[in-house]
C-alpha cells in the first residue's frame, strides 16, 4: 500500500514524501518490537543498556560514560535507565571509591538470561524487514548511512 493511501494524505513533494515515510516507517517497525519488550518487562532504552552491556560483557566492568556513547537515544539518563535496572537485579554497579560520581556496571547472569529468553524477540525484529533481498538491505543502510552524514545535520 502506498504512503498516501496509509496515511490519506498529500506532500508537498519527494523529499517532503520521503522524510514522513521514513518516519512512519520507522514508527511501525518500533511498534512491533516495543511489544515484544513489554513482554519481558523492560523500555526500549532498558534494552539498550543490557545489550551494550552483553557486547561488552568481556571488557567489564563498564562506567556510564562508556554506556552513553553507545546508546541509540542521543540524550539518556543513563544512570537512571542503570538504577532501575539493579532494581530488577538485571545489572550490578559499584562506586568508585575515589570519585562516589562515577559508577562501575556491570550484566548480572539475571540480565543474560533475560535477554537469552528474548532471542526468539530479536529474531522476530529481523524478520520486519525480511522483505527486502540482502542487496536491498545493503542498499537501504547505504542509504540511510548517507542521510545521517548530510552536511549541516544533527549527526
Amino acid at each position: 500500500m502506498s504512503l498516501e493511501d496509509e496515511l490519506k494524505g498529500r506532500f508537498r513533494n519527494e523529499y517532503h514524501r520521503g522524510l514522513i515515510n521514513l518516519i512512519y516507517t520507522t514508527k511501525l517497525l518500533g511498534y512491533e518490537f516495543l511489544q515484544t519488550l513489554k513482554e519481558h518487562g523492560i523500555a526500549e532504552q532498558q534494552y539498550n543498556v543490557l545489550r551494550i552491556l552483553r557486547g561488552f560483557h568481556s571488557e567489564s566492568p563498564l562506567c556510564i560514560g562508556f554506556i552513553k556513547e553507545r546508546m541509540l537515544d542521543k540524550d539518556p539518563d543513563v544512570s537512571r535507565i542503570v538504577d532501575r535496572l539493579f532494581e530488577k537485579g538485571l545489572v550490578s554497579r559499584k562506586e568508585n571509591p575515589e570519585d562516589r560520581r562515577q559508577k562501575s556496571v556491570e550484566i548480572t547472569e539475571n540480565g543474560l538470561a533475560l535477554l537469552n529468553s528474548m532471542f526468539p524477540c530479536e529474531q522476530k525484529a529481523d524478520t520486519l524487514l525480511n522483505n527486502l533481498t540482502s542487496d536491498e538491505i545493503k542498499e537501504l543502510n547505504r542509504l540511510l548511512d548517507k542521510i545521517r552524514n548530510i552536511p549541516g545535520g544533527s549527526s
